[in-house]
């Protein structure tokens, strides 16, 4: 390329552009890394400083060829990196993929029965049924009664031992539910009872009984010595099962007492009767 002096009327060449650069770059030397990554851990900056020495002297073409990257067939130098390398890994929907569904299975067998959970709420009353048929007659109503009053006409005195009081007058006994040979009333009829108990006491002397249920003592009829004889009296409720026994016995003779009473008069006196029977609620 060639250019006109406006001073002379000459021509001086120009040296282009394009060829100082190419003349620059063969003068430069190349950068080379000083390791790479298969010699990474034994790298020693001493053998670098030692190999472009030799490089220099010897006048190797390898290592002062410039060589540019954007020239076609020509792969780029590859440097050295600390940085960790990532791989894209790509990503496949599976749902394209998916085949058709299949047949079902056979049903397997039934698993174990597990633990019985809580009662649920009670649900809403059903519809009212049709009436039914009418049933067999019934028994009749029963009333059931036990009652007896008992008298005492001879006088008794106490011992060594417990005295069951024996009564020698039947004034009431319904059924015969009183013993008149033992002096006791035997229960045929479940339920609760009232008893009465009348006593007529000895001058100077203690009155001391009991009433009994089987062989517990359940109320206590007792008078204090005196100058003169009183009547005295005792009364109570029981509950009585079937086959118990109610009784009237003489306190033994750790202490002198007794009853008073003639062959002619009843002084003594013991009554009972049913208020109401178990059957009936």
């Amino acid at each position: 390329m060639a250019r006109l002096c406006s001073h002379h009327g000459t021509t001086v060449p120009v040296v282009s552009v394009g060829l100082l650069l190419l003349m620059c770059a063969t003068w430069a030397e190349p950068y080379k890394t000083p390791y790479t990554e298969t010699d990474r851990d034994h790298y020693d900056p001493r053998d670098h400083h030692q190999n472009t020495d030799n490089n220099r002297d010897t006048g190797d073409s390898s290592t002062t060829e410039c060589r540019r990257c954007c020239d076609p067939g020509e792969e780029p130098l590859q440097y050295g990196s600390t940085y960790p390398q990532y791989q894209v890994v790509p990503q496949i929907n599976i749902t394209i993929l998916k085949g058709e569904k299949g047949e079902t299975g056979q049903r397997g067998p039934y698993g174990k029965v597990g633990k019985t959970g809580q009662a649920g709420p009670r649900g809403p009353s059903g519809l009212k049924g049709s009436k039914g048929n009418i049933g067999t007659p019934g028994e009749t109503c029963k009333s059931y009664y036990s009652a007896f009053s008992v008298g005492r006409k001879k006088a008794l005195h106490s011992n060594d031992y417990y005295q069951t009081l024996v009564f020698d007058t039947e004034l009431v006994n319904l059924y015969g539910h009183f013993n008149m040979f033992t002096g006791k009333f035997f229960c045929y009829v479940p339920g609760i009872y009232f008893f009465s108990l009348n006593a007529h006491t000895w001058n100077q002397k203690e009155t001391y009984l009991h009433v009994m249920k089987n062989e517990q003592e359940m109320a206590i009829l007792y008078a204090q010595p005196s100058d003169r004889s009183i009547m005295q009296s005792q009364s109570l409720m029981l509950e009585l099962e079937r086959d118990d026994e109610v009784w009237v016995r003489l306190y033994k003779g750790e202490r002198e007492n007794a009853i008073f009473s003639d062959d002619f008069d009843t002084y003594i006196t013991f009554s009972g009767y049913l208020i109401k029977a178990m059957s009936e609620g």
